[in-house]
């Protein structure tokens, strides 16, 4: 169970940065120190900075400019139209399905452990123990990334396409 102080200190840092209200009315803090919450809210923030990786979008986009393709051939190549491709590029907040993580990643025709993370940019990951999952990595490794044989190989098995 979190203390009383750091749950202050999480009600301070939403409520600075992201203007909400906060838990305070109803949690009843009302007797610490100001100083004490402002100095935790910076160590949560420096941990933030620290820690913080690229997001989806960022790595994406990063994988775009070192592949030298155009982002029309990426986004045409992973089956995702230019509407849905633009939201990704405009919100840096865009949290993509695991299936369009994977479709970008086979689009651009990354490796094993950039697939990797992509998909841990965009939240998710690939197990060793689920058959889609095993069916994906066998194609990545086996250097097949043409959506198209990707799916026959999902359908082989019996699993939902890309």
């Amino acid at each position: 169970m979190l203390d009383k102080n750091l749950l202050l200190e999480l009600e301070a840092y939403v409520e600075r940065n992201l203007q909400m209200v906060t838990l305070s009315e109803s949690l009843e803090f009302q007797d610490m120190e100001f100083e004490t919450l402002e100095k935790n809210s910076s160590e949560i923030e420096n941990f933030i900075k620290t820690k913080r990786k690229a997001t989806f979008q960022e790595l994406l986009l990063e994988f775009i400019d070192e592949s030298g393709e155009t982002d029309p051939k990426i986004y045409k190549k992973a089956g995702l139209d230019r509407k849905h491709f633009s939201k990704i590029r405009s919100n840096p907040e865009y949290h993509p399905s695991k299936n369009t993580a994977l479709s970008l990643a086979l689009a651009l025709e990354l490796t094993r452990e950039d697939t990797d993370k992509l998909l841990t940019a965009a939240g998710y990951s690939l197990s060793d123990s689920d058959k889609f999952d095993l069916v994906i990595q066998f194609c990545i490794d086996k250097g097949i990334y043409s959506l198209y044989e990707v799916n026959l190989a999902l359908d082989h098995c019996a699993l939902k396409v890309l």
